[in-house]
């Protein structure tokens, strides 16, 4: 069974930080490019980081360059997300996402960051 369980989200100020997890079983993960997208209220969802299957390259979101740092850790099977000099316009739903090729996608259900004073 496949699942990608995000957790870390919450609550905090602007010019704070957070580390979001997303923990992946039920597929070969190593194999598998990874990414965290986000949802804000009345507003389509969007890409904020990428990582490639061996973690050998990642993008980001302009509105998140030199903030936000995207890792993968092979042996835990988890991906992460560092968000630091958080921003309001940061609040959302961030979503854990796997591919493969252009048929195989996987999400997790979210976790929410709240950035407010």
């Amino acid at each position: 069974q496949v699942q990608l369980v995000e957790s870390g989200g919450g609550l905090v100020q602007p010019g704070g930080s957070l580390r979001l997890s997303c923990a992946a079983s039920g597929f070969r993960f190593s194999s598998y490019a990874m990414s965290w997208n986000r949802q804000a209220p009345g507003k389509e969802r969007e890409l904020v980081a990428a990582i490639s299957s061996y973690g050998g390259s990642t993008n980001y979101a302009d509105s998140v360059k030199g903030r936000f740092t995207m890792s993968r850790d092979t042996a835990k099977n988890t991906v992460y997300l560092q968000m630091n000099s958080l921003k309001p316009e940061d609040t959302a739903v961030y979503y854990c996402k796997a591919w493969y090729g252009m048929h195989t996608v996987y999400w997790g259900q979210g976790t929410q960051v709240t950035v407010s004073s």
